[in-house]
C-alpha cells in the first residue's frame, strides 16, 4: 500500500514517521517502540543496547575522517501523550494513530498525533540510516516516559553516554533554540469522602467540554479554561441557591495537560430541576463571556441519566468543592528579566472520585528552586485547611542558560548560513530531559530543537510540513559542521 506521506521530505523520515503512528507507544507502553528501534539499528549493522528501564541506545561510527571529533548525541524520547476527543473511539494501547495531511499540516483525526516527540525519534532514525550524512562519532538516545515522569532520564546510569554535545529534539518552534528549562513537582491530593443514600434516584450529568487544553507549562500563560475548575465553580454556585447532591466528578486525564473536559454526576429533586438547570445555564453564559476570545468552542450539557446513587455527606461535598474551588491554578508568576517568560506556575491537572476518597493531582512548575518549593507550600496550606492529606513527590531538575555555550555559537552559525536568519535564543516554561541528563553528564553541551508543532497533547495537535523539511536540513548541516 502506498504511503500516505509519499510526497513529502525527506522521504525517509516521514516513512519512519509513518511507521510510528502504528506502533502504541503511550507513557509506560513504549516496549514495542524501542523494538523497532533495536530492529533498524541490527539491519543498519550498529551497536545498539536498552538499559533497565527500557531506554534505548544506538551507536553510529563518524564518517571516514572524522573519527576524532567530538562525540555528538542526538536525543529524544519514545513516549506520546494520549489524548482525545470525548466523542472518538480510540485505544491508546492498540491502536495506531489515524493521521493526515491538511493543507500545510499533518494532524490526527480527533486524537493527540505524537509529533511530540514522535518527529524528533523518526529525524533520529532517519540519520542512522543515511549513508551520505558526514559527521563525527554519533550516539541516539531513545528516552521512555518523559511524558508523564522523566523516568527514563532519571533513571539514566552515568557513564551510559560517551558524547560530550547533545542535541536535543524536543523542541516545537522552528528556528528557536532551547537552552535553558523549568524545573517541576507533581503533589498529590487525597480528600476522604463520606457518604449517605441520595434523597432522589433523579440523576443528572452535568459536563464542561470544548476547552483548547494544551500543554501545562508552554500554553499555561494563555488563559485557557480548566474544566475542573470551571465545574467546580458553577457547583459552588449552585449549591447556595438549591439542594444539589453530588455523587460523582471527574476531570483530566495527564497530569502535564490543562484539563479540556470534566463531569459531575449529581443527584436533583424533580421539581429542582428546572431551577436547577436555569442556574447552570446562567453560570455557564458568564463563563463563555469571560472566555470568548481563548475558548470560542467551550461547552456544557445538563443531561439526565439512569441509576441510583449515594450521594457525599453534605460536609465532604462542601470541603471537596471549596478545596477544588481554592486550589490555584495558571500563572503564579512571570519572569522578572526574561521578557514573556513565565517563572512559576500550577496546573490542576486531574479529579478522581471513588467511593471514599477523592484524589486530585496538580503540577507545579519554576524555574527557581525557591519559589517551586513556595508554590507548593501554598497547595499544602489550602490542603490543611480543607482537611486534605497531600504527597508532594520529588521533582525535577531545571536547566540553567549558558550563553556562553561554544556549541550554541555553533548552531547560531550553521543556522545563519543555512537559513539567511537569525534563530531566537530562549528558555522555556516547560521540563526538558536536558536538565536532568546535565545533572548527570557535568559539562554536557546542550541544546534543544525541532519543527514547528502546534497544540500538543491535545486532539489538536499538529506538524507543519515545510518546517519539518527545514529541520532535516538545518540537523545535517549541524552534524556536518561538528565534525
Amino acid at each position: 500500500m502506498a504511503s500516505q506521506f509519499g510526497g513529502l521530505r525527506p522521504t525517509h523520515l516521514w516513512k519512519h514517521f509513518e511507521d510510528i503512528l502504528k506502533i502504541p507507544h503511550c507513557s509506560g507502553n513504549e516496549k514495542a517502540f524501542g523494538e523497532y528501534i533495536l530492529a533498524a539499528a541490527k539491519d543498519l549493522g550498529l551497536e545498539a543496547k536498552r538499559d533497565k528501564v527500557g531506554n534505548v541506545l544506538v551507536r553510529k561510527p563518524a564518517t571516514p575522517g572524522h573519527e576524532n571529533a567530538e562525540g555528538v548525541i542526538l536525543q529524544g524520547h519514545l513516549d506520546m501523550v494520549g489524548e482525545k476527543n470525548s466523542d472518538v473511539v480510540h485505544d491508546f494501547a492498540k491502536d495506531p494513530i489515524r493521521a493526515s495531511i491538511k493543507g500545510e499540516w499533518v494532524q490526527a483525526e480527533g486524537t493527540t498525533l505524537g509529533a511530540d516527540n514522535g518527529i524528533g525519534a523518526a529525524a533520529c532514525l532517519a540519520v542512522m540510516e543515511d549513508k551520505g550524512l558526514v559527521h563525527g562519532p554519533l550516539e541516539f538516545l531513545f528516552t521512555v516516559d518523559e511524558e508523564t515522569g522523566l523516568t527514563g532520564a532519571n533513571k539514566l546510569a552515568k557513564g551510559f553516554l560517551k558524547g560530550t554535545m547533545l542535541l536535543n529534539l524536543d523542541s516545537e518552534e522552528e528556528g528557536t533554540f532551547t537552552i535553558g528549562c523549568s524545573g517541576g513537582a507533581d503533589s498529590v491530593i487525597m480528600r476522604t469522602l463520606k457518604r449517605k443514600k441520595a434523597a432522589s434516584g433523579n440523576l443528572y450529568r452535568l459536563l464542561i467540554s470544548g476547552l483548547r487544553g494544551g500543554h501545562s507549562g508552554i500554553d499555561i500563560h494563555q488563559g485557557r479554561g480548566n474544566a475542573i475548575k470551571l465545574l467546580a465553580r458553577m457547583l459552588v454556585q449552585a449549591q447556595k441557591e438549591h439542594r444539589v447532591e453530588l455523587v460523582q466528578m471527574e476531570g483530566g486525564n495527564k497530569r502535564n495537560a490543562i484539563p479540556r473536559e470534566a463531569w459531575a454526576l449529581i443527584s436533583v429533586r424533580p421539581a429542582a430541576v428546572k431551577a436547577l438547570a436555569g442556574s447552570f445555564k446562567k453560570a455557564f453564559e458568564k463563563i463563555r463571556a469571560e472566555y470568548k476570545s481563548v475558548e470560542t468552542g467551550v461547552k456544557y450539557a445538563f443531561d439526565k441519566v439512569d441509576g441510583r446513587e449515594f450521594a457525599l455527606a453534605a460536609e465532604s461535598q462542601r470541603n471537596l468543592l471549596n478545596l477544588l474551588a481554592g486550589l490555584p491554578h495558571g500563572v503564579v508568576a512571570m519572569h522578572p528579566e526574561i521578557a514573556g517568560l513565565v517563572e512559576t506556575s500550577t496546573n490542576l491537572a486531574i479529579i478522581r472520585c471513588e467511593k471514599k476518597q477523592a484524589q486530585i493531582v496538580c503540577s507545579t512548575r519554576s524555574s527557581v528552586a525557591s519559589a517551586l518549593q513556595a508554590t507548593r507550600e501554598v497547595l499544602e496550606a489550602v490542603c490543611a485547611l480543607a482537611g486534605a492529606k497531600i504527597a508532594m513527590q520529588d521533582g525535577y531538575p531545571g536547566w540553567m542558560p549558558n550563553l556562553q555555550s561554544a556549541l550554541l555559537a555553533k548552531l547560531l552559525e550553521v543556522h545563519r548560513k543555512v537559513t539567511g536568519k537569525e534563530a531566537e535564543v530562549k528558555a522555556i516554561h516547560a521540563g526538558l530531559e536536558c536538565g536532568i541528563i546535565g545533572e548527570k553528564y557535568t559539562g554536557m553541551d546542550m541544546i534543544s530543537f525541532g519543527p514547528t508543532i502546534e497544540h500538543p497533547h491535545s486532539p489538536d495537535e499538529r506538524v507543519h510540513i515545510g518546517s519539518v523539511e527545514r529541520f532535516w536540513t538545518f540537523v545535517t548541516a549541524a552534524l556536518a559542521a561538528l565534525s
